[in-house]
């Protein structure tokens, strides 16, 4: 089969690769389409995963069941499918807890293992999940970092007219202020120093959005009534950031930490005012179990504005084109590889 391989930081090799068999609880799928990630931008730049190289990445995708191991039962060859890209032992404690990420054996398709730039992905049959047949495959291609959006709303416990913060306007931050959006958040303020991804955020439904970093302290504080965020999504990864979000929440409020950053990345906390404001943060990167199927159901059923996130398109054979141009394409919030 042909697999795009990302052999070291900036480079990707086409290469056939025998196809994978899959074992008796495995599927393999042939895949359809599959997303650019930030993450996946985080791994060709060298920042991210680099000691997994050569690898192939790829873990937003959808596709159709090409074949089954012997004890899948639940699963038609030619069934359109996506998956959850989270691979636990399945009964350890955090397993059991939905907590996968945190399983000592975990995998991830895509960035800890062969993933889905490629014709054919195996994946355990347990986190295979059918697709309604009538929904697209771009849309299909986007349940995974959605699925994450959705995972981050959980464990802030984001709710109704809450106020939130969004600090970056890219895909990933894009998808935050629709979540937020769909659960009542209100108002639902925005931050990106590009103008242009701005007004995408407001067309998503962001109330307020600022481009300015010196008019966002302002501009939120009067929004909210002079108290600041009930809550604050960092998505871009910066500690600068982060450290912002802990001067735009209010007393009680709560930062989520989202955005990737490098392993020795740090952020200073503000201690003594964190204990005595009762504020909190938590971080969540992945969206699984649940999460997945919920994603699918809200894309299915038109919840979410996907028009920028499916208008760019690149044969297998052009992925690094695709990378290299992505600065170059602020109006594209996501690119997806066309398998078939």
């Amino acid at each position: 089969m042909q697999a795009a391989v990302l052999t070291a930081p900036h480079r990707f090799e086409l290469r056939e690769v025998p196809r994978p068999v899959p074992g008796r609880d495995e599927v393999l799928i042939r895949v359809t389409r599959t997303g650019i990630c930030g993450t996946d931008v985080h791994m060709f730049h060298g920042h991210y995963a680099a000691d997994r190289l050569p690898i192939i990445p790829g873990h937003e995708f959808c596709g159709t069941v090409a074949e089954t191991g012997a004890d899948v039962r639940h699963l038609a060859e030619g069934q359109m499918v996506v998956a959850d890209i989270n691979v636990g032992c399945g009964t350890c404690y955090w397993c059991r807890r939905n907590e996968v990420l945190n399983c000592p054996d975990m995998a991830q398709i895509g960035i800890t293992r062969d993933g889905a730039f490629a014709e054919y992905v195996v994946v355990p049959a347990r986190l295979v999940i059918p697709a309604p047949e009538d929904v697209a495959p771009e849309i299909l291609a986007l349940t995974e970092p959605v699925s994450c959006v959705v995972r981050a709303a959980r464990k802030a416990g984001a709710g109704f007219a809450q106020s939130v913060v969004v600090l970056g306007a890219g895909p990933v931050g894009n998808l935050h202020v629709q979540m937020m959006r769909l659960i009542g958040a209100a108002p639902v303020i925005v931050a990106d120093l590009s103008p242009e991804r701005c007004e995408m955020a407001l067309s998503a439904g962001a109330d307020i959005a600022v481009s300015d970093p010196a008019q966002l302290h302002e501009r939120v504080r009067a929004a909210t009534g002079g108290r600041g965020a009930d809550l604050v999504i960092e998505s871009v990864g910066s500690p600068r950031l982060y450290a912002t979000a802990f001067e735009l929440i209010r007393k009680g409020g709560h930062v989520a930490f989202f955005g990737l950053s490098g392993p020795e990345a740090t952020v200073d906390v503000p201690i003594l005012r964190t204990i005595l404001e009762e504020n909190s943060l938590k971080g969540s990167v992945a969206g699984m179990g649940e999460d997945m199927h919920d994603a699918l159901t809200l894309l299915a059923h038109g919840r979410f504005h996907t028009e920028a996130f499916v208008g760019a398109s690149y044969p297998l054979a052009d992925i690094q084109t695709a990378f290299e141009t992505l600065a170059e394409r602020p109006a594209d919030l996501k690119t997806q590889i066309v398998l078939t």
